[in-house]
């Protein structure tokens, strides 16, 4: 009996002996991968803790140590310095402009790819086709056309002129990642939202707008993150000290204080700071957008 049960069980262990092979292989490290993504980290974290631990430092203690050691005796006294040169005021316009472009941007976009979607007919095509078209057209191809216009509607020189480019540019690309969402929603769930009574309009805002909250977030982001960096529409479109926002005083701050580093990256810090808020609450509605608005 010893000898019948112990041939099967040999048997059946051979045959587990190629599993285990292929297992071992698919587990074998990616060391050349893995390096690689160690080098990209030490590329983008390096300048970010340069930029950090600079700002802390006074202008003697930058000249006189090691770049990249921490600062002996940290301070904030460039922080403070760049707060009392009008920061305030430069954070406020900047604040309203990328509110106020960004809000309106997300408004349209959804409205117009969920007609894009759920409607029919060769003027939808037609505008679909035209949004397509933003796309292939930069700012700075058309700036001149812009400044001319915003001349003729007197108004040059207003947080206004900066917000209506910046929501005209921002417009293609978010109808486009709204729109691929909207596809992924199954037809079912809008046909059940018909039977139940519910209009195009009741259908849009309690069921199409809770399903895309990741590519709102997505889009809201990424166009805050682009219309809070601008610089050439607030460079070309306003010259009044006060209206400046925070790229363009960031320029002529470091023309003012173009010897003290610390301090112009203390600004620099001072600038990032809100877009990394933004990015910390949203990142899994960012990551979840950015991964499944193209799944198809």
């Amino acid at each position: 009996m010893t000898t019948g049960v112990s041939a099967p069980l040999q048997g059946h262990t051979k045959a587990r002996r190629p599993l285990t092979s292929t297992r071992r292989r698919i587990r074998r490290p990616n060391i050349g991968g893995g390096f690689g993504g160690w080098l990209w980290l030490a590329v983008i974290i390096i300048p970010l803790y340069y930029i950090l631990i600079t700002s802390f430092k006074s202008q003697e203690g930058y000249f006189s140590q090691n770049p990249l050691a921490p600062p002996i005796s940290p301070t904030l006294e460039n922080y403070k310095m760049v707060l009392e040169a009008d920061f305030t005021r430069y954070f406020i316009n900047s604040a309203i402009i990328t509110i106020g472009a960004v809000i309106p941007t997300l408004a349209v976009s959804f409205m117009a790819a969920f007609a894009l979607v759920r409607g029919h007919g060769s003027f939808l095509r037609s505008v679909n086709a035209v949004f397509l078209m933003g796309l292939a057209i930069p700012l700075q191809a058309v700036v001149i056309p812009v400044y001319l216009m915003i001349i003729k509607m007197h108004l040059y020189d207003s947080l206004l002129a900066i917000v209506l480019p910046s929501i005209a540019f921002a417009i293609p690309l978010s109808v486009l990642i709204m729109s691929n969402f909207i596809r992924d929603v199954p037809n079912e769930l809008f046909e059940s939202m018909r039977l139940d009574g519910c209009s195009e309009w009741q259908t849009m805002w309690r069921l199409a707008l809770p399903l895309t909250k990741p590519a709102i977030v997505t889009v809201a982001i990424y166009n805050g993150l682009n219309v809070w960096n601008g610089f050439l529409l607030p460079l070309i479109l306003t010259q009044s000290p006060e209206l400046r926002v925070l790229p363009l005083a960031l320029w002529t701050f470091q023309g003012e204080y173009s010897v003290n580093i610390p301090a112009v990256l203390a600004s620099v810090v001072l600038t990032t700071l809100p877009i990394l808020v933004l990015y910390i609450v949203g990142r899994r509605q960012l990551l979840s957008g950015l991964t499944a608005g193209f799944s198809k």
